[in-house]
């Protein structure tokens, strides 16, 4: 890992930065500031466990299924308790939900209920442990919708451009915290050192030209028309786009993040291979809306192939939705593809 040269006068600690990016309210009480905190927080603590699972006898599997119908693994399990536990108490949130649970958390009766709701994936790619592939957390959080006391279902059930923040933290070679609340998109490295995330890529954009598509291509005969026509498109063929290179990691965060910085479009849209899942694989709640949020704060979009990301109305918990997210041209192109091959 490369090393983050330590100048005090240049150090800006995720702390200083989410203060800073306070002033931007002149309202603000400092709640939102210290939520953000608690779930940077939250990460290094499941990066103290992801760099030495195998030590820590937590690879592999649980007993339990969790409501995807997918067998939880134990390092799952920890990040989502780990998560829950930082955040239950704080007076900070109404209710949190996870990916890997049924029904929304609530917030245990003896603790004070606070304005935010808190959506999180604690370890997307969990799978990928066992084989050292890159992992990550996403989250959001939104303004509660219900009165004050617990939490209620319609306070989750909320579009994604109605986000106050999001962010991930991608756990490899090196630690990173990405976020935005609103006023840009911000990465901040885990100095292990020190022991604290220290801002290493200010004010991101998604450049161009882009680098790279991100997609399973071993699921495209069971495509659409139009998504297969777009494949081809950026494979260059029939006056394609030039010089983009596959690169696919079978992680959503760790896809995104490199696209992020590269350039780039990832998508996993839906297919016929399951019934029960026409809308694809990935969840709009716990993934798509944090990570789109990201995207569009950094120059870029996300759309299921005909409306945006950000726009979708959600319905229940774990709705699941086709994605793609990336630079806005790329995206904006198979919107097109769509829109003219199937109806």
């Amino acid at each position: 890992m490369a090393r983050i040269s330590i100048d005090p006068s240049r150090i800006m600690t995720i702390e200083r930065h989410i203060l800073e990016e306070q002033t931007y309210h002149p309202e603000a009480t400092g709640v939102l500031t210290n939520l953000l905190y608690d779930l940077a927080l939250a990460g290094k603590v499941i990066a103290s466990k992801t760099t030495r699972a195998g030590l820590a006898e937590i690879l592999g599997r649980t007993e339990d299924i969790n409501i995807q119908g997918e067998q939880v693994m134990k390092l799952d399990r920890f990040a989502d308790l780990t998560i829950f536990r930082l955040n239950d108490h704080t007076g900070r949130v109404a209710a949190m939900a996870s990916e890997e649970n049924e029904n929304f958390l609530a917030v245990p009766d003896k603790y004070p209920k606070g304005k935010y709701i808190l959506v999180f994936d604690p370890l997307d790619g969990s799978s990928n442990v066992d084989y050292n592939v890159p992992i990550g957390t996403i989250f959001g959080v939104y303004k509660r919708i219900s009165e004050d006391g617990p939490g209620t279902l319609e306070d989750f059930l909320q579009p994604g451009h109605s986000l106050v923040a999001s962010g991930y933290i991608a756990y490899g070679s090196s630690t990173m915290f990405v976020y935005t609340a609103g006023h840009g998109v911000h990465g901040f490295t885990l100095d292990s050192t020190v022991g604290e995330f220290l801002l290493s890529h200010p004010n991101i954009r998604i450049p161009t030209p882009p680098k790279y598509f991100s997609v399973n291509l071993g699921y495209q005969i069971y495509w659409s028309k139009g998504v297969r026509r777009y494949t081809e498109y950026l494979q260059g063929h029939e006056g394609g786009i030039k010089g983009l290179s596959l690169r696919y990691i079978g992680t959503f965060v760790s896809d995104f993040h490199r696209n992020l910085l590269a350039g780039g479009v990832f998508y996993y849209p839906a297919d016929r291979r399951d019934p029960k899942k026409p809308h694809g694989k990935l969840r709009l709640l716990y993934e798509c809306a944090p990570l789109s949020f990201i995207a569009e704060q950094a120059g870029g979009y996300a759309s299921d192939g005909r409306q945006r990301i950000l726009d979708i109305q959600p319905k229940s918990l774990h709705q699941r939705t086709p994605i793609f997210v990336g630079n806005r041209d790329l995206v904006e192109k198979v919107e097109e593809f769509i829109r003219e091959n199937d109806s």
